[in-house]
């Protein structure tokens, strides 16, 4: 017979503070990329199968299956496939902590090589508990959170910080980061309602309350911000760019973009072209 008795530590520590205001899993193609764009809140990413890279302000950094990637608030970039292989990837949007790497760097990949199947556990589990929103799933998920993170803390290349920043609310944030994935796609307030799981009225009412703008006026910042980008840098028609960033027409396109900046999609080009070669 026998018998093991292990008596637990009464070390008190200070709770961690956060708020989990969304996962998402997403599976994209091959040569997919989302909009540049920053979040007032911490992005966990991890990588379940294919490779891609993420593209900050100063440097690209290649990712494949495994790899953990922290994106910690205000920082820009964007995430991307590439043209051989389609990527998928579990992403957490945290709101009230930032984490520091080893090297002080505010962002970057970060390998995590303990526990992989139970990192993908515990996170297939909160995808599982948003699902279904049994009884009290916010605190299994909250659990699951801070399971996640004392993992990654016991790494030692992670260490943790409170964040100070405005409140968002979980509708607002689920809504923000759909539109900034799928911007190219047809959205309509009532797609951005049942992401959010709200009324649509209440949600354009806590858009214009937080951001100031509607939804859809958010979208399309999104959408012509992209279409500058590819008018400045490429040689697609006005025709395939309009269709490429989701407007339904080339003629509502122009319309918008020239609400937007005062002057049409190709003036903006030979604008952009004649600062080019001015330098």
């Amino acid at each position: 017979m026998a018998h093991d008795f292990y008596q637990l530590m009464n070390n008190k520590k200070e709770a961690l503070s956060f708020k989990l205001l969304y996962i998402t899993h997403s599976e994209y193609d091959k040569n997919w990329h989302s909009l540049t764009h920053t979040h007032h809140f911490t992005e966990l990413f991890y990588i379940v199968s294919g490779k891609g890279s993420f593209v900050l302000p100063t440097h690209e950094i290649s990712v494949q299956k495994n790899d953990l990637i922290v994106i910690n608030p205000n920082v820009e970039h964007t995430e991307r496939s590439n043209f051989k292989d389609s990527l998928e990837y579990i992403a957490l949007g945290i709101e009230g902590i930032a984490f520091t790497l080893t090297d002080n760097d505010p962002y970057g990949l970060f390998t995590y090589q303990d526990d992989q199947d139970d990192i993908l556990y515990q996170l297939k589990k909160l995808l599982y508990e948003v699902e279904k929103k049994d009884v009290r799933y916010e605190h299994v998920c909250q659990n699951i959170i801070e399971i996640l993170i004392v993992k990654l803390l016991r790494s030692k290349k992670l260490s943790i910080e409170k964040s100070e920043a405005k409140q968002l609310s979980h509708a607002i944030a689920l809504a923000k980061y759909y539109m900034t994935q799928n911007f190219h796609d047809p959205i309509t307030l009532d797609i951005l309602a049942r992401i959010s799981n709200i009324n649509k009225y209440y949600l354009v009412h806590l858009f214009k309350e937080e951001l100031g703008m509607t939804p859809i006026a958010y979208l399309n910042n999104l959408r012509i911000n992209e279409a500058k980008h590819l008018l400045a840098t490429t040689t697609m028609t006005v025709g395939e760019i309009s269709h490429i960033t989701g407007f339904s027409s080339q003629s509502f396109f122009t319309q918008a973009f020239k609400r937007e900046t005062s002057m049409t999609p190709s003036s903006y080009r030979q604008q952009q072209f004649e600062l080019t070669e001015s330098h």
